[in-house]
């Protein structure tokens, strides 16, 4: 292998090697609970400095995590040179072709922000940081899935550094199976400097969150459950059991309504029978604040999570969900899925059947709450067994899981040839890598 130093005659960007300042704080992720035991940061000025760092790469043996922000890091890069694409941020709206061009580094909310703007939006999932390349890769689970599919399907073209350092723009007619690696199955492939996409108009926006005592649970849930039997594709409903530490047990409702107000009451009317109602903070907003709707953290911190898909959310799913009260977890989260993500789809997840998603998380301060967290995992999906199913989106899998939790058999081959064809040397290293 050559000597790291010489990175710093190849790059324009900073580059931090193992004792330098700065290096322990630039290679930490998002999750503070992963650790990322790599050999060098390397801060990227633009996509040329990404070339050159890849034909380095090549040349010296080490493999590239690519992490923009940290988000999605499992730990699984020791040795690598792990790439920050913070600097790639340009970002273009065309409101007349309803498209964007969004550099690896640009935010989801930075992007939302610019779109309403021209009355359009992106796909964005629940947090504002998370920048939308990457969350892209992954297939992207949007609060506005329901009606316009995954986000990975609104792609029009990738901008991309082969395994050889030489740029290319990916789409479906210059590279099918590229484009569709691509599309869902993460960054092991190829490294995206910048995506195009297709933006949606949506003037109007209703959302917010309803939030009752953890007593009112049961009417909640059961609300929930008959809210989301004949929902419209335009609303997303999600329920949330809380439990922050040092304060009494929550139960919350998120919405958004792509569409008229007043419909949206109605929709939800159901719910103004449920009483001790302690916050309500639905009202027409700009679609830039999504990201206000669930207050997802925007700093790093600890955090273990674990989903599962579910094929109903009936009295026995409710029933165990609440038979005990979800301590040491944060967080049992239900999402509403359906609507457009049951459409077909080009891309290695394909359709997503299920109706809803399960997500847990906590927080492992001590190995004695992460045992506890486990322990509470494990016992909630035993007891959930009959609903929840193997598989999961890509952007749901913990740090512990790989693609196969993800993908089916035939897609995860699909992955795996595509891998070995465009990466024989395993220049990259994704943060789920294919072919572990």
């Amino acid at each position: 292998m050559s000597n790291l130093r010489e990175l710093r005659s190849v790059i324009r960007g900073r580059v931090l090697l193992v004792g330098d300042n700065g290096f322990d704080a630039a290679r930490t992720p998002w999750n503070l609970a992963v650790a990322q035991p790599v050999s060098a940061v390397v801060e990227a000025a633009d996509a040329d400095d990404v070339a050159a760092l890849v034909r380095f790469a090549a040349s010296a043996g080490y493999p590239i995590a690519a992490q923009p922000s940290g988000h999605g890091a499992t730990g699984d890069n020791a040795g690598a040179i792990l790439l920050r694409t913070g600097a790639l941020d340009e970002l273009e709206v065309d409101p007349i072709a309803r498209t964007a061009r969004v550099g690896a580094g640009v935010a989801a909310g930075r992007v939302q922000a610019a779109a309403s703007k021209h009355g359009l939006t992106g796909l964005p999932g629940s947090s504002p940081v998370v920048t939308t390349a990457a969350y892209t890769l992954g297939g992207g689970l949007s609060w506005f899935g329901r009606k316009h599919g995954w986000a990975a399907d609104s792609v029009i073209a990738f901008e991309v550094i082969d395994a050889d350092g030489h740029r290319a723009r990916v789409t479906a007619e210059t590279d099918p199976d590229l484009f569709w690696a691509l599309r869902g199955g993460g960054g092991d492939f190829a490294l995206v400097t910048a995506v195009e996409l297709t933006l949606f108009p949506e003037p109007r926006l209703y959302g917010g969150r309803m939030l009752w005592s953890a007593d009112r649970a049961p009417a909640v849930l059961s609300a929930f459950r008959e809210i989301t039997a004949t929902a419209p594709d335009a609303l997303t409903v999600w329920a949330e059991l809380l439990q922050f530490p040092g304060a009494d047990p929550l139960v919350a409702l998120d919405v958004t309504y792509l569409g008229d107000p007043d419909e949206a009451r109605e929709l939800l009317a159901v719910l103004d029978g449920i009483d001790g109602l302690i916050g309500d903070t639905r009202a027409v907003m700009p679609i830039s604040e999504l990201g206000t709707i669930t207050a997802e953290p925007t700093d790093p911190g600890p955090g273990l999570s674990y989903a599962a898909l579910l094929t109903d959310v009936d009295e026995v799913v409710i029933n165990e969900l609440l038979a005990t009260p979800i301590d040491p977890l944060l967080s049992v989260q239900i999402r509403h899925l359906g609507g457009a993500l049951v459409r077909p789809s080009d891309s290695p997840h394909g359709p997503l059947v299920e109706p809803y998603a399960l997500y847990l998380f906590g927080l492992p301060l001590t190995p004695e709450k992460t045992a506890a967290l486990h322990a509470k995992r494990a016992d909630l999906i035993d007891a959930l067994a009959s609903y929840a199913v193997d598989r999961k989106p890509f952007t749901f899998l913990a740090p512990d899981e790989s693609i196969t939790a993800a993908f089916a058999p035939e897609a995860v081959a699909r992955l795996r040839q595509i891998k070995r064809d465009r990466d024989p040397r395993g220049v990259f290293r994704s943060n789920f890598p294919v072919l572990g």
